[in-house]
C-alpha cells in the first residue's frame, strides 16, 4: 500500500530499505534533491523505529490482537512521515550537512571586519527566498559573483563555486530568517568577533577530539549575493593565515591553504572541495553557465 505523505514522501518508500539505498546512491552523484530525499526517507525511518520501540516498553495486552498490531503499524507509518515533513526533528538536515559534506566553515578564530549589505549584486531573480531548484541554477547564479572575487583573490572561480556549493549542498542548504529570506551566507562564515552586521542561528557540526559534534551557531547573513562574495575576499585578505590559499592559482592549492588554514574543522575539507570542483556536475553546470553569459 501506498499512502501519500508531505514532501513526496509515502508510506511504503519511507519504509523500503532499498529504496531508501536507491535514493542514497543518487545522492552520492552529488544530486543535491536526491541527497534532501534521502535525508528526509531516514529520518522517517529513524522517527519509526522510535515510535515502535516506544510501543514496546508498554505493558500489558490492550486485546486487539495481530490486526490491532497492523493498524499500529500504519499508525506509526503516517505518524513518522508527518513527523519527518516540513523541518521535522531537525535530522534530516544534519544528514544533509554530513552527506553533502557541510561541516560548518570559517574555522574557530575568525577576524572578518565586517561587509556593507548593500554590496554588489542583487539577488538571484529579485528574490529574497532565493533557492536554486538544480546545480544549474546554482552556478548560473553565482558565477558572475564567483569570476568577479577570483580575479581579486587570484584563484579560479571554479574553486570559489565548489566551495559555495560545498557549503550549501548546491544550495539547498542556506540559513533563512524567521520570514523565510535568505541569508546568502555561501561560504559558512560564522558571525564573531569583529562582525558588526545581521546574523543567523543556524545548526553546526564541528569535528573535535576525533569525532562530530553538533550544536547552533551564529552564521554571517547577508542581503545577496554578492554582498555575500564580497565580504569573503574581504576576510580572506584580510587574514594573513590564508596567504596560501589566495593567490595560489589553481584548485588544489586553493583548497589545501584553506585547511592548513583551518577554514574548517573537517579533516577531509581539501578532499571535498576538490570532488565537488573537479565533478561532472560541476563541469557541466559550469560550461553551459559559461557559454549563454
Amino acid at each position: 500500500m501506498s499512502v501519500p505523505g508531505a514532501n513526496g514522501l509515502t508510506a511504503d518508500v519511507a519504509t523500503d530499505f532499498a529504496q531508501f539505498a536507491g535514493l542514497r546512491a543518487a545522492a552520492q552523484r552529488n544530486d543535491p534533491q536526491a541527497l534532501r530525499q534521502a535525508a528526509k526517507q531516514f529520518e522517517a525511518l529513524f522517527t519509526q523505529m522510535m515510535l515502535k520501540t516506544s510501543r514496546e516498553t508498554q505493558f500489558g495486552d490492550d486485546l486487539t490482537g495481530e490486526q490491532g498490531d497492523l493498524y499500529k503499524d500504519m499508525y506509526d507509518q503516517q505518524m513518522a512521515l508527518h513527523m519527518a515533513s516540513g523541518k521535522g526533528m531537525g535530522l534530516a538536515d544534519m544528514l544533509v550537512r554530513q552527506l553533502g559534506g557541510l561541516h560548518g566553515g570559517g574555522g574557530a578564530t575568525q577576524t572578518g571586519q565586517g561587509a556593507t549589505q548593500a554590496g554588489s549584486g542583487t539577488t538571484a531573480a529579485g528574490n529574497s527566498d532565493w533557492q536554486p531548484k538544480s546545480a544549474q541554477e546554482f552556478v548560473d547564479a553565482v558565477r558572475p559573483h564567483a569570476e568577479k572575487a577570483a580575479a581579486e583573490l587570484g584563484v579560479p572561480a571554479r574553486a570559489l563555486i565548489a566551495q559555495a556549493a560545498l557549503e550549501t549542498g548546491w544550495g539547498q542548504h542556506i540559513g533563512k530568517a524567521g520570514d523565510g529570506s535568505s541569508g546568502f551566507n555561501l561560504f559558512g562564515i560564522k558571525a564573531q568577533s569583529g562582525w558588526s552586521g545581521p546574523s543567523l542561528s543556524q545548526a553546526t557540526a564541528e569535528f573535535q577530539d576525533g569525532q562530530w559534534t553538533t550544536g547552533q551557531a551564529n552564521f554571517r547573513s547577508y542581503g545577496s549575493i554578492g554582498a555575500a562574495f564580497d565580504d569573503y575576499v574581504k576576510f580572506l585578505k584580510d587574514n594573513p593565515r590564508y596567504a596560501d590559499a589566495i593567490r595560489s592559482g589553481n584548485v588544489q592549492s586553493f583548497a589545501d591553504g584553506l585547511q592548513k588554514a583551518g577554514y574548517a574543522t573537517d579533516p577531509q575539507y581539501a578532499q571535498k572541495l576538490l570532488r565537488v570542483a573537479n565533478s561532472a556536475q560541476m563541469a557541466g553546470a559550469y560550461n553551459a553557465s559559461a557559454a549563454t553569459a
